[in-house]
């Protein structure tokens, strides 16, 4: 203890400590400075040692112990972007927003909004923060070359996005024949609906949350991440019909030779894009194209930002301009073979969504052409076929697809749908069914479990209603008797109403004070030779005759057949719960003995529907919604909700003759009612 003694008391006085024996033996003399005293090497160290072992020690009481937060230090660290020493040295350049290397003039004016941020700046700061987040993952070429056509596609066709063509369709007049057609998102509530589909700024045409949210654009494929399908829960009932996870997707190999060396520059701009910042992604990507306009990648990236921009302005043009980028991108050299299939899927994709469905079919008519193997574009391909109500077309591309892969449940349920519209009742069966119990993508749908269902009803299984019930637990039916497919969500639901139920006594009452005008305007216009009434045309008679004359249809009056009962018309001029449904008709029906209608469901749970009885017979006539059958009486109005199971008997010795009126659901709002697409 001595030298430590020394050490302090004659630091003080700046003499010469005395000599000291170190542990080895040896003496040693400690030098003091005359400037104020130090330290031997040896002790020196030992406090050197002694400093780092508490360092050392802190560290690990501080992890140990949780002490720090250092995820959010460095999310501070971020948001700052500037360093100690700047700080220290009252540097500004943090705030350089133009790049120039200071703070002036005109960073305040990008700072205040002023003025946008050059490109070369955001291009900068997002390979900062690519570097951080996302390291270059690109792989080497020579060990994993670029596959063949064969070898590159996956046999479902999905390298990039799930196949899922049915998602963009719009209204195929052919396909609106009968309730539950191919027109509609698959198994989609009002909620996703997309019969209108083009983008439309105007604000009454945007339909309210709560009814009929605005077509939304499908996610764009994110290139560089693996894709993995999604297995929806399903209840345990149906736990025989949940698919088994596919095998995990193999990454998109989107980029060419030169293009992993501007991988960097590429992923900064997809950066932007991925972070919502359309905008400043498509000034990015337009750089790039302009300083390698060879780059197939740089062009489709443009393409997909352009594709954003445009649903973020709802502009069809900017849409427009994204699919003819993505045709540019499609066609340069040096494209990848996985790069081409996604671009040509989306253009397809962003075709049928503007309407464009001849389009949209040539495009997937060359994908095919270019990947002859793909399965999945060949049901896409079908797809597009059914939209432009070409049937034939569409059933000889499903029936290649089963040639070469049997299994295929996509091409099955659509097959089988194809053979139900044609009244091949029997031999659709098999293939709805099997379509469905595939669970492949694609399937899980409402109109195929609407369509099966149906098939087995005529064909008197009972099977059809524990379909009905897979349906309705899968989502896609609001009960077992209700389903209709375009629905707006919580309106009330049940098969009879009462006029006072609907709100609509003063139409009602109109009816049935004015019947026997309306009867006898019918009655002058029943001749056949003047073919105003005609065939029903939806598929729903087992047998029989069933006449309709139309005087409005989707709320649009039928000038030319109300000037031949002009009475009748002048009466419902003002009702406009009944003009302006334009999800439903007002028409005469009129059903000769012998007939039956087969057990259906309108297509949406939007409309009532009023009978008015005009000539009903004594007996023989009757209607039954659910489990409850009534009949008509002349000059009384029934009124049913047509989205519930209903069937037809007229087994009388006469015609029965009725006047159908639908109304809005009398819980839409003014709103819904103006802003609902037609059916």
């Amino acid at each position: 203890m001595a030298p430590r003694k020394n050490f302090r008391n004659q630091a003080k006085k700046e003499v010469k400590p005395a000599a000291v024996v170190n542990k080895n033996g040896v003496k040693v003399e400690a030098s003091v400075a005359a400037s104020g005293g130090g330290f031997s090497g040896t002790k020196i160290f030992t406090w050197f040692m002694v400093l780092a072992l508490l360092g050392v020690w802190s560290s690990v009481a501080v992890v140990w112990f949780d002490l720090v937060d250092y995820d959010n230090v460095i999310e501070r660290a971020k948001e700052f972007r500037f360093n100690f020493s700047e700080v220290l040295q009252g540097k500004l350049s943090a705030y350089d927003a133009d790049g120039d290397g200071d703070f002036d003039v005109e960073d305040a004016k990008v700072l205040l909004g002023l003025k946008e941020r050059p490109v070369s700046v955001l291009l900068r700061e997002a390979k900062e923060d690519y570097a951080v987040k996302e390291p270059d993952d690109s792989r080497d070429e020579a060990t994993h070359p670029y596959e063949d056509e064969n070898n590159a596609i996956d046999t479902k066709g999905e390298l990039v996005e799930k196949a899922q063509p049915q998602q963009t369709v719009e209204e195929s007049k052919q396909y609106n024949n009968q309730p539950g057609s191919y027109n509609n998102q698959p198994g989609s509530p009002e909620t996703k609906e997309t019969v209108q589909l083009r983008y439309n700024a105007e604000a009454e045409s945007v339909p309210e949350p709560e009814a009929d949210v605005e077509p939304e654009v499908e996610s764009v494929p994110e290139p560089e991440a693996d894709v993995e399908p999604e297995v929806e829960s399903v209840p345990e009932l149906e736990a025989e019909f949940v698919p088994e996870l596919k095998a995990k997707k193999k990454k998109p190999k989107l980029l060419n030779k030169f293009e992993k060396t501007i991988k960097t520059e590429i992923d900064a701009a997809e950066k932007l894009r991925k972070k919502g910042k359309v905008e400043e992604a498509v000034r990015a990507f337009e750089t790039l194209v302009l300083q390698y306009p060879q780059s197939p990648r740089c062009r489709y990236g443009k393409a997909l930002a352009e594709d954003g921009l445009a649903e973020k302005m709802l502009s069809n043009d900017m849409l427009q301009k994204a699919i003819g980028t993505y045709k540019e991108a499609s066609e340069l050299p040096n494209a990848t073979p996985d790069l081409i299939k996604a671009t040509l899927k989306k253009r397809a994709e962003r075709q049928q969504f503007l309407g464009r469905m001849r389009g949209a079919l040539a495009t997937l008519e060359k994908l095919v052409q270019i990947f002859p193997e793909d399965m999945a574009l060949k049901n896409d391909l079908g797809v597009a076929h059914l939209l432009i109500g070409d049937n034939n077309s569409a059933k000889r591309v499903y029936e290649e697809v089963l040639a070469t892969a049997p299994s295929d449940g996509f091409a099955k349920v659509h097959y089988g749908f194809i053979l139900k519209s044609e009244n091949k009742i029997a031999e659709s069966i098999p293939f709805l069914r099997d379509g469905l119990e595939s669970g492949d993508p694609g399937t899980d749908d409402g109109r195929f479990y609407f369509h099966l269902g149906d098939a087995l009803q005529r064909m008197g299984d009972d099977s059809a209603y524990k379909w009905y019930e897979r349906g309705h637990q899968r989502g896609h039916f609001a009960s077992v008797w209700q389903r209709s497919l375009y629905n707006v969500d919580g309106l009330k639901a049940q098969p009879w109403w009462t006029p006072k139920d609907t709100g609509y006594m003063d139409l009602v009452k109109t009816l049935e004070r004015n019947w026997r005008i309306i009867r006898d305007e019918a009655q002058s216009v029943m001749d056949k030779t003047t073919g105003l009434f005609v065939p029903e045309e939806e598929n729903l008679r087992e047998k029989g005759e069933w006449g309709q004359f139309t005087l409005w249809q989707q709320g649009k009056k039928a000038g030319e057949s109300c000037r031949s009962v002009p009475k009748t018309c002048g009466l419902l001029e003002r009702y406009p719960e009944a003009t302006g449904c334009k999800r439903g008709q007002i028409k005469f029906s009129v059903m000769q003995p012998g007939t039956h209608v087969w057990p259906h469901t309108g297509p949406t749970n939007c409309r009532l529907r009023m009978h008015l009885g005009l000539v009903i017979p004594k007996t023989g006539c009757k209607i039954r919604c659910t489990n409850d059958t009534r009949a008509w009486e002349e000059g009384k109005v029934l009124i049913f909700d047509d989205s519930f199971e209903h069937e037809v008997w007229q087994d009388a010795d006469s015609y029965r003759l009725i006047f159908i009126v639908d109304v809005w659901h009398p819980e839409l709002t003014q709103y819904q009612r103006q802003t609902l697409s037609p059916i």
